[in-house]
C-alpha cells in the first residue's frame, strides 16, 4: 500500500512540474531548458530555511517561493532581452551554472545534500507518512488546477497565449509583451517551487543529482508527449512517465534493467509523438 501512495506521491509533484512548464511553453512560448532550475530552488529553499533558521516548517516555506520568485524575475529579463532560442539557451546556461553552484557549494552540502529536512505541519499535526503526502501534494495539485482553470478564462490569459501566437500584434494594441511574459513566468515559477518543496519534504534528503539538465528535459517531455497549451496535456505526460515503469513490472523485466527501458521507451514515445503528433497527445492543434 506505501508503494502506491509513494507512487501517488511522485504523480502529483510531476503533474505541478508538468504545469508549471506548460505555462511557458505552451501558453507564452518560451522553451525553458531550466525548469529543474526553479524546482531545486524551492527544495533547497525549505531545506536550507527549515533547517537554519529552526522556525518551523511555514515561514521557510514562504522564503522558498519567494525565491522562485525572485529567480522568475531574472527569467524574465532574459525573456525580455532574447527570443525564442536565444533564450532557451540562456535558460541553458542557467541550469549548468545552478548545477555547478549545488555541487560546490558548501552553503548546500555540496554533492553530499541536505537531510533531516522538515515536514510540514497543519494545526500541530506533522505530515510524515505516504497517505499524509499523497493527501497534502493532492490539496495542491487541487488548488493549481482550480486557480489554472479560472486563469485560463481571465483577459489577462488571452493577451499571454497572444504573446506566442503574435508579439507585434500585442505591440500594436498598445500593450507590452515583457510584461504579459513575466506574469507567466513568475506563476510559472511559483508553481515548480511548490513542487520542489513537497518532493524535498517528502524524500526528507535532497543532492544535486535531482535537479540536472536530464530532469528539466524530463519535464519539457512530458508537456511535449501529453500536448501544450491545455490543461489536460500534462497530467497526461505525468501518468505516463510515472506509470510506465509499472506496466514494465507485469513484464517481468529485471529491475536493473527496467530503469533503462523505462528511458528507452519513454524516449521512443517522444519520437512517434514528434512525428505523428506534433502538438502532442491532447495538445491543441495549431490553425493555418
Amino acid at each position: 500500500m506505501n508503494y502506491i501512495l509513494h507512487i501517488f506521491v511522485l504523480l502529483e509533484i510531476y503533474i505541478l512540474l508538468a504545469l508549471s512548464a506548460n505555462q511557458k511553453v505552451g501558453f507564452s512560448g518560451l522553451l525553458s531548458l531550466a525548469q529543474a532550475v526553479i524546482y531545486g530552488v524551492g527544495a533547497y529553499g525549505i531545506a536550507i530555511f527549515s533547517s537554519q533558521l529552526e522556525i518551523g516548517y511555514w515561514i521557510p516555506f514562504i522564503l522558498a517561493i519567494g525565491s522562485c520568485l525572485i529567480l522568475g524575475l531574472i527569467f524574465s529579463f532574459i525573456a525580455g532581452k532574447v527570443i525564442e532560442l536565444y533564450f532557451s539557451l540562456a535558460t541553458l546556461a542557467v541550469q549548468i551554472i545552478f548545477f555547478s553552484v549545488i555541487y560546490n557549494s558548501e552553503f548546500t552540502n555540496g554533492s553530499y545534500g541536505i537531510s533531516g529536512i522538515a515536514s510540514p505541519n497543519i494545526f500541530g499535526y506533522e505530515i510524515n507518512t505516504p497517505l499524509d503526502f499523497s493527501i497534502y501534494a493532492g490539496v495542491w495539485v487541487m488548488t493549481v488546477l482550480i486557480f489554472l482553470k479560472r486563469f485560463y478564462s481571465l483577459p489577462l490569459h488571452k493577451l499571454i497565449k497572444a504573446t506566442k501566437d503574435d508579439e507585434i500584434a500585442v505591440l500594436n494594441l498598445g500593450k507590452n509583451p515583457k510584461y504579459y511574459k513575466r506574469i507567466s513566468i513568475l506563476i510559472s515559477c511559483v508553481i515548480s517551487g511548490i513542487a520542489g518543496t513537497i518532493y524535498a519534504s517528502y524524500a526528507s534528503y535532497i543532492d544535486p543529482s535531482s535537479f540536472t539538465l536530464d530532469e528539466s528535459i524530463l519535464i519539457l517531455s512530458i508537456v511535449l508527449i501529453g500536448g501544450s497549451g491545455r490543461l489536460i496535456g500534462p497530467i497526461v505526460g505525468a501518468l505516463i512517465y510515472i506509470l510506465l515503469p509499472e506496466f514494465l513490472r507485469f513484464l517481468n523485466i529485471p529491475e536493473m534493467i527496467a530503469a533503462n527501458m523505462r528511458m528507452i521507451l519513454f524516449g521512443l514515445i517522444l519520437v512517434l509523438i514528434v512525428r505523428f503528433r506534433p502538438n502532442g497527445i491532447l495538445g491543441k492543434k495549431a490553425f493555418r
